[in-house]
């Protein structure tokens, strides 16, 4: 039997900074909570440093995943930023400098000359050297910036977003309304838990597969802690899926806890 596919929605946060724990990233638990507002649910993610060879290997295996990806950071026009050449080189096509990003840009250079009282040069080297931010690979579309104009861009289902989260949350918002929202999933995904004492996750792994093929569309899951602040050594136990089908699986848990006699705790919803 054909197993359907379903495409997943993954993160690549990029920058040295991260990896050298000089800032800490915040990009993973907005996009999940973007995501999760939606009736999503972030499938991967992965951390790569200013080192174009892995950048590359990372946005090809992005771009040959079939996934909707979000990569974070390294756009920008200094030499420690590769995101826009890896890109165009995983893709195997050149870069250019895109119209409509270069109209954005001289817009935020006119925009900054006159918040400081000078006059806007457009030859001045430096206001040259911006334009590359608009140099994006070949066939690529862009991602408007609400915050400063400066846009990030997409090719196919792979989007480019600047680092900064003032920036790059409200554009990872914009695409995912824009592009994606007959995916969204709001009020169709729940799950129910409890919290049991004294079990070992081998001997309820049964238990757990019987309700798995007994409940299409459900899925169990087991969270061990040793150590938690209010319920030490324990592990939550629960189903979650369609609301619809939510109660049934979670009845045969319960059921099959106490045929276990485990000793149960609070119960919890989300």
């Amino acid at each position: 039997m054909e197993i359907p596919m379903t495409r997943a929605f993954g993160l690549i946060v990029v920058g040295d900074e991260i990896l050298s724990g000089k800032r800490a990233d915040k990009h993973m638990p907005k996009v999940i909570d973007l995501l999760a507002a939606r009736g999503l649910q972030l499938g991967w993610a992965e951390y790569v440093g200013d080192e174009p060879t892995r950048i590359t290997a990372a946005l090809g295996r992005a771009f040959n995943s079939g996934d909707i990806v979000f990569s974070t950071g390294g756009i920008g026009a200094t030499p420690d930023d590769h995101t826009r050449q890896c890109a165009a080189q995983a893709l195997r096509v050149p870069l250019e400098l895109h119209p409509e990003a270069e109209l954005l840009i001289r817009e935020r250079m006119q925009d900054t000359a006159r918040e400081q009282g000078i006059a806007y040069e457009p030859d001045r080297p430096d206001n040259i050297h911006r334009l590359n931010m608009g140099v994006f690979p070949k066939g690529a579309a862009i991602i408007r910036n609400p915050y400063n104009k400066i846009p990030g861009f997409s090719v196919e289902h792979v989007h480019f977003v600047p680092g900064f989260p003032v920036m790059a949350w409200p554009m990872i918002e914009s695409v995912l309304d824009s592009r994606y929202a007959h995916m969204f999933t709001s009020g169709q995904s729940a799950e129910k838990s409890v919290i049991v004492f004294g079990a070992m996750e081998a001997a309820l792994t049964p238990l757990m597969q019987a309700i798995e093929a007994a409940h299409a569309g459900i899925k169990v899951f087991s969270l061990p802690s040793v150590d938690h602040p209010e319920y030490g050594r324990h592990i939550e136990l629960g189903v979650k899926g369609h609301p619809a089908r939510l109660d049934a699986a979670y009845a045969q848990l319960i059921e099959g806890l106490h045929a276990y006699d485990a000793r149960l705790g609070p119960e919890l919803v989300r």
